[in-house]
């Protein structure tokens, strides 16, 4: 299994999420830190990761010692967090994005705290409109990465933008994940919504499906099952498209001697979305003062530079030093790249009616 994103083992059940949510809750009496002062408690997605020796820095530097709850999927993680807003399961939330962020803002969730370092993040990535109700952690992008190898082979150029795989040139050779099912999938069905608007994102995914476009359930088996460019080129596909992450083809040479001179994956910019994770102070937290020293901690250098390599995302601060796998092999996005961002309230407004509509354009 592909280690590297959060975002791509998110497509769990949220049925099994909320069970196992739910019992976490019961065991903990409905309070993640069960009122001892010197633990705080983290609610997050199953794909959480950071290094030891960071949480006990945390510790040495705060005297608070971390839980972390994990329950699922964002999307589960987040309905629980609303669901359980009155008795909150933990002091802080990490792990929802853009695509969710609206609905646990609208219900209360969060109580405001604006972190020690938020004037070192970008404030194109502040949605809270400086009501400091979440703080932004770290941002992905979802892309669709090409297998380099089989394009040098068939001496054929790889696709640059979303307009380029409706082409003839690529006809059967994308796959993507379910939008209704997966986060991968939402976040570039979103991504036609912005490059095309209207109805236009609809006549676009015409034009994919008559081009052969493939759809299946999952992150794990678009990129491991039908893409021909994973495990560094010895993928078992044979779609030389697939949706995935920018950050694909750095994990692609994790690990690998002696390091290529470039990632056996490429990325074409003109297709991504980009997603960011924020964390918030739980409304009602029975640790609020363990909980705003954590979130300044998350938003510290020490945690932001641990972040690319455990959960290959990149840091939310503008300052803070990428690893040399993410600068030699990576690519960068830049907001010119990309088709046009989605606000997170018109994803609130609209997103169950596009995955409806999306379902009876494409999967059929």
């Amino acid at each position: 299994m592909h280690t590297m994103n959060k975002h791509a083992r998110r497509a769990a059940a949220a049925t099994t999420a909320v069970v196992t949510l739910a019992l976490l809750a019961t065991a903990c009496g409905g309070s993640g830190s069960g009122g001892d002062p010197k633990t705080v408690t983290l609610v997050t997605h199953d794909s959480f990761a950071a290094s030891k020796s960071v949480l006990k820095d945390f510790t040495e530097r705060t005297g608070y010692k971390v839980k972390v709850m994990r329950g699922g999927d964002a999307g589960a993680t987040v309905n629980q967090a609303v669901l359980n807003k009155d008795n909150p399961q933990g002091d802080v939330l990490f792990g929802v994005d853009n695509t969710l962020l609206s609905r646990p803002l609208n219900e209360g969730v969060f109580q405001p705290y604006k972190a020690k370092d938020l004037a070192a993040v970008p404030a194109g990535l502040r949605a809270d409109q400086g009501k400091h109700r979440v703080t932004p952690i770290d941002t992905g992008d979802v892309c669709v990465n090409y297998d380099r190898e089989w394009f040098a082979h068939k001496k054929l150029s790889p696709p640059r933008t979303l307009a380029d795989l409706a082409k003839p040139r690529y006809k059967n050779l994308l796959v993507t994940e379910d939008a209704a099912n997966s986060s991968p999938g939402l976040a570039f069905l979103l991504a036609t919504v912005g490059e095309y608007g209207g109805k236009g994102w609809q006549d676009y995914w015409k034009k994919l499906r008559g081009n052969g476009v493939e759809v299946v359930d999952s992150w794990e088996q678009a990129y491991n099952d039908r893409f021909s460019g994973s495990r560094g080129g010895k993928g078992k596909g044979d779609r030389p498209l697939v949706v995935s992450y920018a950050s694909s083809p750095p994990v692609e040479v994790l690990g690998t001697k002696p390091e290529p001179a470039r990632a056996p994956t490429g990325i074409a910019k003109g297709t991504c979305f980009r997603q960011t994770e924020y964390a918030g102070l739980l409304k009602g937290a029975r640790n609020a003062k363990g909980g705003k020293a954590l979130l300044d901690f998350l938003l510290s250098k020490r945690f932001q530079e641990d972040l690319p390599l455990k959960m290959f995302v990149r840091p939310a601060r503008a300052d803070a030093r990428l690893p040399k796998l993410f600068t030699k092999y990576g690519e960068r996005i830049g907001h010119s790249d990309s088709p046009a961002a989605v606000a997170p309230k018109t994803i609130a407004e609209n997103r169950e009616q596009w995955i409806k509509t999306w379902t009876s354009l494409v999967v059929k």
